[in-house]
Parts: structure tokens; C-alpha cells; sequence
């Protein structure tokens, strides 16, 4: 499409550090978008340099758990936020809302070697014994097919993710299938030995409505489902 792209973070060409580096890039760009997560309670883009965003479009990358817990209801962008364990995310996405960004809530995140598959061949994969338990999740690629089209968008918060919530066992149990393996035992959450980080995880149950994203961006989850994201994964990533 003609763009040039510059970035901050791990692969990126702008040092986030380097103050003159990011001013020099900042003026030279028309779209803006974050993807920094919030640090000691600050959202550390607009702390450093929130006084020249003043682009006409900003797009800011947050989190559905800005939602919180709903028992596995169904939730949309009409529900409050903030009550959950991203409340500093809730407070941060309000800081860019205020300045008319473009704010796209997301799900868990998998793709091409970042998904179930991955986990099962390091050892790393759990089925928890947590009955009704239920998630959302986004395809990478859906995810940034998603950025593109809000590129035309208005102002607001839209959910990314795809179709259909579902458990995480059953993702872990189709990553076997695909895989031709025995699905790892069945645990209770103390005996995974998790992390705190990853036990948390546990801890909200919700179902996440995309008709927002449908309707306003115009767009369509290409993997609509785990199971077509985990088939791609498997074409894609190396064993």
C-alpha cells in the first residue's frame, strides 16, 4: 500500500529509549499506533511523549480483560471496564480514547510459532479441570488485518476475536488431533503448578462479541475458528 513503517520494541528500527530518535518519527508519521503495555500504573507512550501525539489518527492495541470476570457471558464494548485484574490497562485505553484513538481490545493472541502447537512439543501444555470454563482468542494475522481496517474508522473501542469462545482444553485436544498425540493429563490448577501470571489467566471466564468490529471496521475474521487458526499454525510453523 505504500506505507513505511518504523517501530520501537525487539525488531524495531527506533530505539524507544532514544528520545530524539522517536520525536524525529513521530513528526514524520500520520498514523500512530501502540502497542506498549502499561508500566507502574502509566501508560509509558504517553508519559514520554504524549505532547507530540497529536497525529490525526492514533491506534492503541489493549486488552478484553479490561472486562473483567462475566461467569462466560457474552460481553461487548457497551460493558463497563476496569473492575477486572486490567484495570491499569482500563485506565490507560481511557488516557487514548480521550484523544480520539482508534482502541482495539484482544483476546489471547496465537499464531505460527506462538500457539497450542508449540506448547505441546516443549512439554509446556496443561488441560485444566475447570468445567465451563471459556475464552476468546485472535489469529495473529486477523489481528493485524484488524489494524488495517480501522485505518478508516472512527474513533472508539472494538473487540478483535474470532467467532467462537471455547475452552482451553478443547484448543490443547485439537492441537493433539493435529499433532497425532495423547492430550496431556487432566488437572486440577494446583496440581499444573503454574505461575501466578499464568494462574490468573484462569481466573475470568467470558465470552467476546465482535458484531462492533463487523459492523464499524468492516472486517471478518479470516480464522474464524481454533480450529481453522491451529490448522494454519501447523502449515506455517516448522516441528
Amino acid at each position: 500500500m505504500g506505507w513505511t513503517v518504523w517501530a520501537t520494541g525487539r525488531d524495531g528500527d527506533v530505539p524507544f529509549e532514544d528520545d530524539a530518535a522517536v520525536r524525529a518519527a513521530l513528526g514524520r508519521s500520520s498514523h500512530v499506533l501502540s502497542s506498549v503495555p502499561p508500566g507502574h500504573e502509566l501508560d509509558p507512550v504517553l508519559a514520554r511523549y504524549g505532547d507530540r501525539l497529536d497525529h490525526a489518527w492514533l491506534g492503541y492495541l489493549s486488552s478484553t480483560g479490561v472486562y473483567g470476570d462475566t461467569r462466560g457471558a457474552w460481553v461487548d464494548e457497551s460493558a463497563p471496564v476496569g473492575g477486572g485484574r486490567r484495570s491499569a490497562r482500563a485506565e490507560c485505553e481511557a488516557q487514548w480514547l480521550a484523544r480520539g484513538a482508534r482502541v482495539l481490545r484482544l483476546p489471547g493472541i496465537y499464531g505460527p510459532g506462538r500457539s497450542a502447537l508449540e506448547r505441546l512439543r516443549e512439554g509446556k501444555a496443561h488441560r485444566i479441570d475447570l468445567p465451563g470454563q471459556v475464552f476468546s482468542r485472535i489469529h495473529v494475522d486477523d489481528l493485524a488485518a484488524g489494524v488495517v481496517a480501522a485505518l478508516d474508522a472512527p474513533p472508539g473501542a472494538c473487540n478483535l476475536a474470532d467467532d467462537m469462545p471455547a475452552g482451553q482444553n478443547a484448543v490443547i485436544e485439537e492441537a493433539c488431533r493435529l499433532l497425532r498425540i495423547a492430550p496431556p493429563p487432566l488437572q486440577s490448577l494446583a496440581e499444573a503448578g503454574l505461575s501466578p501470571q499464568a494462574s490468573a489467566f484462569f481466573s475470568e471466564n467470558r465470552r467476546i462479541a465482535n458484531g462492533k468490529a463487523k459492523r464499524v471496521l468492516g472486517w471478518r475474521p479470516r480464522f474464524a475458528d481454533y480450529r481453522a487458526g491451529l490448522a494454519d499454525c501447523l502449515t506455517r510453523s516448522s516441528p
